[in-house]
């Protein structure tokens, strides 16, 4: 009978001895890290373009030269006189892609160097490089969409929502 006793003394005591230590306070390590301003994707554009800047901008993008006062004042009045200004400038997009002297690399110039074609796409129409992500992510929608064109890709960023701020 007094076997069974002192065993439960020493599973007893050892208990409390792994309880003991087993609550024995951690050393926690900490690193100092400074601290970083990370900017959005926008980088800061919280201005929206007017009528005439975005008309003036993406005419510049797309020919590579200046809009005349002229044609700048018939498309304002164009997009004014549509209710609906997305629409009016997709109307006006789509209008300067057909004309023959838009300046847009060929689709074999494009896929012959994508990263070269990402890079400026970004600097001409949001006036930036892109992220790592963004370049990667477009340089695998190019390589896997073959009927993906620059006409197509030009479109897209004109009528962003970030290129509609600066």
């Amino acid at each position: 009978m007094n076997t069974p006793t002192s065993i439960r003394n020493l599973v007893c005591v050892l208990l409390f001895g792994f309880l003991f230590v087993s609550c024995s306070r951690e050393e926690y390590v900490v690193y100092d890290v400074n601290p970083v301003e990370v900017e959005g994707v926008n980088y800061g554009k919280n201005k929206k373009k007017s009528v005439e800047q975005y008309i003036s901008i993406l005419y510049a993008n797309l020919f590579q030269r200046a809009l005349s006062a002229n044609q700048l004042v018939e498309i304002r009045d164009l997009i004014e006189s549509i209710g609906d200004q997305q629409v009016a400038f997709e109307i006006v997009l789509s209008n300067f892609m057909n004309r023959a002297d838009v300046e847009i690399p060929s689709n074999t110039e494009m896929r012959a160097d994508v990263d070269g074609f990402i890079n400026d796409t970004y600097r001409r129409f949001l006036i930036r490089l892109p992220t790592e992500a963004e370049k990667t992510w477009f340089r695998n929608y190019i390589q896997t969409h073959p009927f993906l064109t620059p006409q197509i890709i030009y479109m897209s960023f004109a009528l962003s929502n970030e290129y509609q701020y600066y």
